[in-house]
């Protein structure tokens, strides 16, 4: 009874959120003012930050097959690209349910066992954080000044090195206790550190390593440069860094888990990271808006299509 209660509120909660920031974002910016910032907008740069949306996503596709090929598997790009888009399109509904998804696509049109895709899954995710991660290092070194003055006005020097200190020592604490410990949960910790580390290390045993390093960077470049052509559309926008682009890619990307897709939740991200930088309200969250409007009726369409088309063209190249 209870893990059926926690299943509804993994797929209720995030659901509920989502309505309730779409609500509030529009009690801050109203539809009138986005429909006009939609209006004024270039959508020359809308349709090319779609466009290179759509090359991210189906370098993913090519990306996975390097994975499954030392296994002995050689599955055909266009499932490959298909069960990519219905990923994104099933974390629409149910939070992560897309990740099982994509890996029974292939266990159904490919005979690729389903723990073995899922485990290819979960090593390209591992690559995408570090690259995140590295993307957050950028920022930090471009915006320096800014964060350390920010953070310097609004908290105490002394305290912020105590928290500083404070943290190193829990997190060794924390490793130390996992070392000695032998009890269930400081075994399922372990070994969930060790499944990320040993699928780091998949990466580069790989036969085509630095062609998977070439597309995993290529994914993410797609990203930012999708955030930044898009925010070109927006009059009001135009001129702003690439330092201010990064801090609010950075906010939008985590607001994704926040709720299925970022529904509510990315426009708000986008205007907390640039409300940081003076950018106005109107124009930062109607951007949220667009970019994030834009990229989901891609994934809608060509989702949509691939759900449907999947076991035609696997009907008619069976075997």
């Amino acid at each position: 009874m209870k893990l059926k209660i926690t299943k509804v509120l993994k797929i209720v909660l995030p659901l509920l959120l989502g309505v309730f920031l779409v609500w509030y974002s529009l009690s801050k910016v109203s539809i009138g003012e986005i429909w006009q910032y939609l209006k004024e907008s270039d959508y020359g740069w809308i349709v090319f930050g779609v466009f290179l949306g759509l090359l991210s996503h189906m370098s993913r596709a090519y990306r996975w097959r390097f994975q499954l090929e030392p296994m002995g598997y050689h599955v055909r790009y266009a499932n490959s690209f298909m069960a990519v888009f219905a990923t994104y399109l099933i974390n629409y509904t149910i939070p992560r349910a897309g990740e099982v998804a994509r890996a029974s696509i292939l266990s159904n049109y490919e005979e690729v066992p389903f723990e073995k895709g899922f485990g290819t899954i979960v090593a390209e995710r591992i690559a995408d954080l570090i690259v995140m991660m590295g993307i957050i290092t950028a920022t930090l070194f471009l915006q320096f000044d800014f964060i350390y003055g920010f953070f310097i006005e609004r908290l105490n020097p002394i305290k912020i090195g105590i928290l500083v200190i404070v943290g190193i020592i829990g997190v060794l604490l924390f490793f130390n206790y996992l070392k000695r410990s032998d009890s269930k949960y400081a075994q399922k910790i372990k070994t969930f550190i060790s499944g990320l580390v040993e699928g780091l290390l998949s990466i580069f045993k790989m036969k085509k390593k630095w062609a998977f390093i070439f597309h995993t960077l290529f994914i993410w470049a797609m990203y930012v440069l999708m955030f930044y052509v898009t925010s070109f559309a927006i009059p009001d926008l135009k001129g702003i860094s690439l330092g201010v682009i990064l801090v609010g890619f950075i906010s939008a990307s985590f607001s994704i888990a926040a709720t299925n897709g970022g529904i509510g939740s990315y426009p708000l991200a986008v205007y907390a990271a640039f409300s940081l930088f003076g950018i106005a309200e109107e124009p930062s969250i109607a951007f949220g808006w667009i970019m994030w409007a834009s990229q989901t009726l891609m994934i809608i369409i060509f989702g949509g299509l691939s759900l449907v088309y999947l076991p035609i063209y696997n009907r008619k190249n069976k075997g």
